[in-house]
Formats: structure tokens, sequence, C-alpha cells
């Protein structure tokens, strides 16, 4: 039975605006997938690292690669997407956005566009059925295939920018951080920026990367994921953290992602202390809950419990993040109001 503390952190409405479609699949989704495609003898454990468990980076690229096989067909990513969205809302998320490449499979016929159409539709098929969630997409740019590549996702993305009325609001810069270089990639983004797509740019999760994240702080980025790296602490500079602050760039922050994938060694030594502590706008994400076995309300949980966050402070935290949403200014009032209406009922 859930617990008065457990309670809290579900109740609690949250944003979530760092989840990759692919990762945050759960046990009950996978299973059903792998009922669908018994031939390619995936187990459970090939999917998700459990409690307790921590795998490296390159070791966590490998479970997505599995997913991925799982996930290959219109038809999949329908219901992936339709699950995904029902488990956040029923975790206490009032907003959420959703970010994923999108990928072409000859076999079954899928092509990028079918992806991206797909997870609308799922957006919409929830709209329609009042699951209690507003739903966005971010198109990502997968960094592993290079400029041809990232420039006709920004492309695809600015179409669809045009025709969902604000669902498609924004791009991520994702893939495995050690493969290719954000120079490289500067065209598109700013193509991108210069269309009014937003951004949101995974910088500086591994060590050695100050040359990039300069870079690309300088167009500058809506938004930071992980940002890892990036302080004098962790072997950033302070010249990289002059420039998150100059812009006020908000960092979505994973907690349970980055120790299970060892770029952080415990949640007492996580970046989430130094950021909150400095008054900078810091956002609790999941970044993949299926594959790091994980909820929003956990990750708070987490925060609060390892940094002694008051319950007023949660709420503050959960709040402030409203105004770090690429939806328009009229939603985040909307969200706030809500956010009003709920706290005596969060509080009793």
């Amino acid at each position: 039975m859930e617990d008065e503390a457990e309670a809290f952190y579900r109740e609690l409405p949250k944003v979530e605006l760092h989840a990759h479609l692919n990762g945050s699949v759960s046990f009950d989704t996978i299973e059903k997938l792998i009922s669908r495609k018994p031939h390619l003898n995936v187990e459970h454990d090939m999917t998700a690292i459990g409690r307790g468990q921590r795998r490296t980076l390159d070791e966590c690229f490998q479970v997505f690669k599995v997913i991925h096989q799982l996930v290959d067909s219109e038809e999949d990513i329908l219901m992936v997407a339709t699950d995904v969205i029902r488990e956040f809302a029923d975790d206490g998320v009032k907003y959420l956005e959703l970010r994923s490449t999108p990928r072409e499979e000859k076999s079954t016929g899928l092509t990028k566009r079918g992806y991206v159409e797909s997870v609308i539709k799922a957006i919409k098929h929830c709209k329609s059925e009042g699951v209690d969630i507003d739903v966005r997409f971010l198109v990502a740019i997968d960094r592993r295939n290079g400029t041809e590549v990232a420039m006709e996702t920004v492309k695809l993305a600015e179409e669809f920018m045009q025709s969902t009325d604000g669902l498609v609001l924004g791009l991520d810069l994702s893939g495995d951080p050690t493969v290719g270089h954000g120079k490289d990639l500067l065209p598109a983004l700013q193509r991108a920026k210069d269309c009014g797509l937003k951004l949101s740019l995974h910088l500086s999760e591994v060590p050695s990367q100050e040359e990039e994240s300069n870079l690309l702080l300088n167009l500058p980025p809506d938004r930071i994921g992980h940002g890892t790296f990036l302080h004098p602490e962790m072997g950033g500079s302070q010249s990289l953290v002059n420039k998150v602050v100059a812009n006020n760039i908000p960092l979505e922050l994973c907690l349970t992602s980055n120790v299970k994938g060892q770029t952080v060694p415990c949640y007492s030594k996580h970046h989430f202390k130094y950021w909150y502590q400095m008054g900078h706008p810091s956002i609790i994400c999941t970044d993949d809950k299926g594959v790091f076995s994980t909820n929003l309300s956990q990750e708070y949980q987490l925060a609060a419990t390892t940094f002694g966050l008051s319950h007023e402070a949660t709420w503050k935290l959960s709040r402030q993040a409203i105004d770090c949403i690429f939806a328009p200014d009229t939603v985040k009032k909307q969200l706030k109001q809500e956010w009003d209406a709920m706290k005596p009922q969060v509080f009793m």
C-alpha cells in the first residue's frame, strides 16, 4: 500500500519535459510487443535496467537497439505512444513533451513521416478519450546520422509544426554523445531556430565536450538536456556556466538515468544540487521511465529526500517547470491556474 509520502508525489501535478518515447515504454507494453514478435527472442531484462542495477552509457544505447526492433511499424508506434501518454497521466503528469527520432523500416513500410503521424495520432486519440494531460511532440535529431539527415529532420519538423496546430513545437538533439560533433549539426539547428522551432539539446552529457558545448550554447538553445559536465566541479568551466546563466537556459535533470547510466556516481552527487542551490531553472524529468524503471513521482521523491526539499519547495519546483515548457503563454497560464486549484487537495 502507498504511504502518505508517496501519495504526495503522485498527487503533485507535474510537468515532464525530457521523455524519449522508446525509452518510456513500460513493462506491460513491452510484454505486448514481445508477444507480437516472438521470433525476436527478446526478454524483459534486455529492455530495462532494474532496481539497483547500473549500465555503462554504451550498454544503455544497446537497450534502445532492442526496443527499436520491437517498435518498427506505425501500429507499434501508435500503441506505444498511447500507452506512454496514459501512464504519464496516471502518474499525475498534466503536461508532457515527448521526443523521438523519426525512423524508417523498409520491411514494415514505416516511413519517417508515418512515424511522426503515428505519434500525433496517439496524442489526438488520448485527447479525444478525455485523458487528462496536454501532450506535445519534439522531433529528435540523432547526432549519429550526420549533417544531411539532420537537415531533413528539421524540414520534417518544420512541416509538422505548421500543420499540427502547435502539437509539434520543437526539436531535440540526442543520440550517443560520443559519436559525431555538434559543429556539423549547427546549420540544421540554426535553421530550426530561424523557422520558430524551439530547441532542447543534450549537452555535456559526457566529459571533455567543452568545445562542442560552447558552440551549441552560442545558438543558444531554449533548454538543455542533462548538462552533467557543464560546471567546473565536474570538469566543465565557469565560462560555460556563465553562458547558461546569462541566457537563463533551463536544465532538464534526470537523476535515476544519470546514476544508472553511471555519468553521476550517486544521487547525492547529482548536479541538480549545484543548479538548484544557485536558483537556476531546474526541471526534474525521467529521460527513459521504461528503461530506467522509474516514473516522475519517484524522481520528485528522490530529489526531495536526497536534497532535503520540503513539500512546499517541491511544489514550487513543479510549478516553476511550467515556465520552461515550449507551448505558448496561454497554455502556461492555464496550467498555473490548474496547479493553484489543485494545491489545497494535494496538501490536505
